[in-house]
């Protein structure tokens, strides 16, 4: 491959890492546990964005079981973050080669 050659085409997956990164960021999934007692909500950047504790966890007086669950509910929308990358990145690199 010439210079030339090998410049465009790394000008090119530049371009795909950044489409790729642009959309993973607009990701976001809902993991729960304890049956929805606790929700967190996960970007594709692995940021939490909310944790929601329904009146019935905090009912129970359990810090400990509470901080279970909120763990438990991070990693499971963590989890679902992971997939749902994973998934959005094979698309937009199928959709990069069908058009190549």
């Amino acid at each position: 491959m010439n210079p030339f050659e090998l410049m465009k085409t790394m000008g090119s997956i530049q371009s795909q890492m950044k489409t790729i990164k642009e959309e993973i960021g607009k990701i976001t999934a809902t993991g729960s546990a304890g049956a929805g007692l606790v929700e967190a909500t996960v970007n594709g950047e692995f940021n939490v964005q909310r944790i929601t504790i329904s009146d019935s966890a905090m009912a129970m007086n359990d810090k400990g079981a509470i901080e279970v669950l909120v763990a438990s509910a991070v990693n499971d929308a963590i989890a679902k973050v992971k997939e749902a990358t994973e998934a959005k990145s094979r698309d937009i690199l199928q959709n990069i080669e069908r058009h190549s």
